[in-house]
């Protein structure tokens, strides 16, 4: 890993950081916080796409690493107050399947995506997956620590993402992990696919 990858990978986790604070509530929060948490957690959908997006953020490399990220939770998390809010949006399932056609498919074909592109098109494909986790929070739990818990099981799968990028595009290695991050990228986009119909 090249001193470049070190660096965008601490400052994402600085950045990261006030956040991640918040994954250790009160026990009178635990309640909401594991609500919260869950939420990514038990959809492949959702998992998938947060993959995806650190995946896409690791091909791209620099300040990608922490950009990229940072735009979907900042932008998921503007989503999940509208959701609480019941405000109403269209298409929200649609929109949670097409994200991950669309970024298994960038990564799968490895396309040229520009910084600026690649954090405008993951926030806002970000919005709809920020709406679902905050429509669907349950009424006992506390909006903070709910949202404090989708937010960190999200950064923990951009984190997963990101990582296994990383090491598979290790110098020693890099044509063949290259080629399994896109293979990966394949994977997730045909599952959206399923998802989209009604398959999975």
């Amino acid at each position: 890993m090249s001193r470049s990858s070190i660096r965008a990978v601490l400052t994402a986790a600085t950045v990261f950081l006030p956040t991640m604070a918040m994954a250790h509530p009160a026990h009178d929060q635990a309640f909401g916080f594991a609500h919260g948490f869950a939420h990514p957690m038990g959809g492949l959908d959702h998992i998938l796409a947060m993959v995806m997006v650190g995946l896409l953020a690791a091909q791209i490399g620099g300040r990608a690493m922490w950009l990229v990220p940072a735009s979907f939770v900042a932008i998921m998390a503007l989503g999940g107050g509208a959701g609480v809010a019941g405000i109403g949006m269209p298409f929200v399932e649609i929109g949670i399947a097409l994200s991950v056609v669309v970024l298994g498919g960038i990564v799968a074909f490895r396309l040229a995506t520009p910084v600026a592109v690649a954090m405008g098109l993951v926030g806002f494909f970000a919005v709809f997956h920020g709406y679902a986790h905050g429509a669907e929070m349950p009424g006992t739990a506390g909006g903070l620590a709910y949202g404090a818990g989708f937010v960190t099981a999200t950064m923990l799968l951009h984190a997963l993402g990101i990582a296994g990028g990383l090491l598979l595009g290790r110098a020693g290695a890099k044509a063949h992990g290259a080629t399994v991050v896109q293979s990966l990228g394949a994977a997730a986009s045909l599952a959206g696919v399923g998802i989209l119909a009604g398959i999975i």
